[in-house]
């Protein structure tokens, strides 16, 4: 898999897809729709938690996937974000995690299947499933105590075991990479790290592996006030076959960063920026054009080798990404300092 991937990077600016809530909220679905008959009497409200869906709803997630294959997509994200017991313990289903990620992964995958049926004449090496690994909805770097700066809500083993078992779902569910993002906590990304590796290694399996970050804000720093250089630097041994930005920011405002990140980066470089800022109302009303454009610049000034959207955008938004940068070089990584040396 790592070979396949590889040489499609090689070949083009590789696209992946756009937000999975954006496109859940389109159905305006209802609590019963997220607890369906298993879940009927379930002790707590389950609305809102969206990776459920792929037990209770996989007909929805699975067009979701489909709509951004037909947008361009080569790369299409489980719909697995917070689908570790840590976030789980909100809904009370922690117990769930293995399930919902092999689920969620076999969604992806018939999507797929779904897709290559349909398009008998496309190549069905340049289509992925990405297992996605969210930061969980704790830090490890930070205190939730304002008065006691060294209490922690977690352990770094309680992250790292969580992040296994959503690992061995996801393999077992048949992604073909895996996908750790939107990170605001470098020690939380180390965790999946750890666990990632520590998985491919009891089960003698590799595959590759991407890193996404999340700039908050204009100063350039992770939420736990990491600077950009010292995150990559922070996970550059885990040999990613990416490292990237994502969410937070919209394209205008990730630019630098972007940039920033492309003259360090020994391997190559992912971006996926929200549909711009959000409105007052919270949300998003850059258009697909304007999306497309301004990743056209990044593309041809050469600073991208993977390419999507966060949240706001939709199917729309990835196609008018894909056909703007049809045409348009990847950018050339410094191959001798590189893990494909």
């Amino acid at each position: 898999m790592m070979n396949a991937l590889q040489d499609l990077l090689q070949q083009q600016i590789v696209i992946i897809d756009g937000a999975m809530g954006t496109m859940i909220q389109r159905y305006t679905l209802q609590e019963s729709d997220f607890r369906g008959e298993r879940f009927a009497q379930w002790p707590c409200d389950v609305k809102g938690n969206n990776d459920l869906l792929s037990i209770t709803r996989p007909d929805i997630i699975q067009e979701i996937h489909l709509q951004y294959l037909e947008a361009g997509s080569n790369i299409i994200e489980t719909n697995t974000f917070s689908a570790q017991r840590i976030s789980m313990a909100d809904y009370q289903m922690q117990e769930l995690s293995y399930e919902l990620n092999f689920a969620s992964a076999q969604c992806a995958r018939k999507a797929i299947k779904q897709f290559l049926s349909n398009h008998p004449q496309v190549n069905p090496t340049h289509y992925f499933v990405a297992g996605a690994i969210g930061p969980t909805n704790r830090t490890l770097s930070l205190s939730p105590d304002v008065n006691n700066p060294g209490y922690r809500a977690v352990t770094f083993d309680e992250v790292a075991d969580a992040y296994y078992e959503q690992i061995k779902g996801l393999i077992d569910g048949g992604v073909d990479i895996i996908l750790i993002e939107t990170i605001f906590d470098t020690l939380n990304a180390k965790a999946a790290i750890y666990a990632t590796k520590k998985y491919f290694k009891d089960f003698q399996i590799e595959l590759p592996v991407m890193i996404s970050g999340t700039i908050t804000d204009s100063s350039g720093r992770t939420l736990s006030g990491q600077t950009l250089e010292a995150f990559y630097y922070s996970i550059e041994h885990a040999n990613p076959v990416s490292v990237g930005l994502n969410c937070a920011l919209g394209g205008r405002q990730m630019r630098p960063f972007i940039e920033a990140l492309s003259q360090i980066a020994t391997c190559y470089v992912s971006a996926y920026p929200n549909a711009g800022l959000p409105n007052t109302m919270g949300e998003y009303d850059e258009t697909p054009k304007i999306t497309a454009g301004i990743i056209r610049e990044w593309a041809e000034d050469g600073l991208v080798n993977i390419v999507g959207g966060c949240c706001g955008t939709t199917p729309d938004h990835i196609k008018a990404i894909a056909d703007a940068l049809k045409g348009v070089k990847p950018r050339v990584i410094n191959l001798r300092s590189s893990i494909f040396n």
